[in-house]
């Protein structure tokens, strides 16, 4: 089953859009809009270089904190009553909406790293220890083209020209 390709242009739309409704009520604080704003200033940066890995990935990490910050948001700040109830309800399940869509808009995201050459790993720069010895090369089985049965032992008609180091 393949996958649909969906645009980061749509997602980043969606995501504008629905924080904008999230805000028209002033239930939220500042810091749920720049979190969120500075995020899509990020996807923004994704769609316009096109070839950029970094800008990807750092919408997509974005996107992932803002999941959980949201989280905090909600439960910090949600009113149970309010001078406008409908106003509130309708700001309120914008927010909601778009904290439920992140998950898939961070797999969408996530397959277009993939798509621009991004690893499955990913690699914070951080060294590790591996155990994969398949880059390392035998000595036990080493090219025996040499004409003596000794690689090591020297004749006296062998000249010894300058060694290069």
């Amino acid at each position: 089953m393949e996958i649909p390709a969906i645009n980061l242009k749509a997602i980043v739309l969606v995501h504008w859009i629905l924080t904008v409704w999230a805000c028209l009520y002033p239930w939220l604080p500042t810091s749920y809009v720049l979190g969120n704003s500075s995020v899509l200033a990020v996807g923004v940066w994704a769609i316009a270089q096109r070839d950029s890995i970094d800008a990807v990935l750092l919408f997509l990490i974005g996107l992932a904190a803002t999941i959980l910050t949201d989280i905090v948001h909600f439960g910090l700040y949600y009113l149970t009553t309010a001078n406008s109830p409908d106003l509130f309800r309708f700001s309120a399940g914008m927010a909601i909406l778009s904290l439920v869509l992140k998950p898939v808009s961070c797999f969408f995201v996530y397959q277009m790293y993939r798509e621009r050459g991004g690893e499955y790993n990913i690699n914070f720069g951080i060294p590790t220890i591996t155990r994969n010895r398949d880059a390392y090369q035998s000595i036990d089985n080493q090219d025996q083209s040499g004409s003596s049965a000794s690689p090591f032992s020297q004749t006296e008609d062998s000249k010894n020209g300058p060694r290069s180091y």
